[in-house]
């Protein structure tokens, strides 16, 4: 399974018979598959089999699916209503008295309210059957459609997001090479700085400072935060490749990606290593809003 995104459109049409069908498919972000069909009046049968279709295919993302029907030509029919006629031919009876017995002419009964209804004449089953028929795969070809446009939009992601991650890999290991981490570099600091705390306070225990400098070092250390970070970079690498719909888990590593990013910029005692942990969390919010778009 190629790498999509949830954005996208589709159109499919067709004929049946005397009816012209027509489906136009918009797909947008969101957390499940949600397929939100309008379906003309008497087409309600479909809805079930419509979904079936879409959800074999799509995993997420919000689908408007509209489907417009008309009839190429318009057959009518007149429809007597029985009732009525044998009313008004009763009445005529009751009233043989009181009014002409001349037979009731054809415009005499046309001219009755309800006697006679033109419509057009209902379709077979087996008709309804191949029509709807038509439609339900009109609409798998859109949903075929809309996943081969939301496939080309996931490969552009893919683009984007793998060169993200190299360059989340880039910062990474500018952060872990950069001399102030060295521990060369580290004991001079902090020689630097017992020496500036104990100048002028000859009652401060040395060792006791000491422990508490090394102390302080081991917990600024940034040995976790990158070795987490390489392991995060691993992971959405395996992902992106995966061929599978990774949303939810790029959307979680993103998160992780932030965390450890938070905690370098928090731990940071070097200028340098700060700017790199600030364009690192530039990087990770760009990657986690193209994420959003991804199924």
């Amino acid at each position: 399974m190629t790498l999509q995104s949830m954005t996208g459109f589709a159109r499919s049409e067709g004929s049946c018979g005397r009816y012209r069908w027509a489906w136009e498919l918009r797909s947008v972000n969101g957390k499940g598959l949600d397929l939100r069909l309008r379906l003309p009046p008497g087409m309600e049968a479909l809805e079930t089999e419509l979904r079936e279709i879409a959800s074999r295919s799509l995993t997420r993302g919000n689908i408007q699916a509209g489907l417009s029907l008309s009839a190429s030509e318009a057959k009518m029919e007149a429809v007597v209503n029985r009732d009525a006629l044998d009313a008004v031919l009763a009445l005529k009876r009751d009233l043989g008295d009181t009014i002409s017995d001349a037979p009731l002419s054809f415009d005499t009964l046309l001219s009755v309210r309800g006697l006679v209804e033109f419509r057009e004449p209902e379709e077979s089953t087996d008709a309804q059957d191949v029509r709807n028929r038509d439609i339900a795969t009109g609409f798998a070809t859109a949903i075929d459609a809309l996943k081969a446009m939301r496939e080309r939009e996931g490969a552009a992601l893919f683009a984007v997001l793998s060169g993200q991650i190299d360059k989340i890999e880039q910062l990474t290991a500018i952060i872990e090479a950069d001399p102030s981490r060295q521990p060369a570099q580290v004991r001079t600091r902090l020689a630097a700085q017992i020496a500036l705390i104990a100048d002028g306070n000859a009652g401060l225990d040395s060792d006791r400072l000491h422990a508490e400098a090394v102390l302080l070092a081991t917990k600024a250390d940034l040995r976790e935060e990158i070795d987490r970070l390489n392991g995060h970079v691993a992971a959405a690498r395996e992902l992106l490749n995966s061929g599978v719909p990774v949303g939810r888990k790029l959307d979680f590593l993103a998160q992780e990606f932030n965390r450890e990013s938070n905690t370098i910029c928090s731990k940071s005692n070097a200028g340098a290593v700060t700017a790199a942990g600030i364009e690192l969390k530039v990087v990770i919010d760009q990657f986690r809003e193209q994420v959003q778009n991804l199924e």
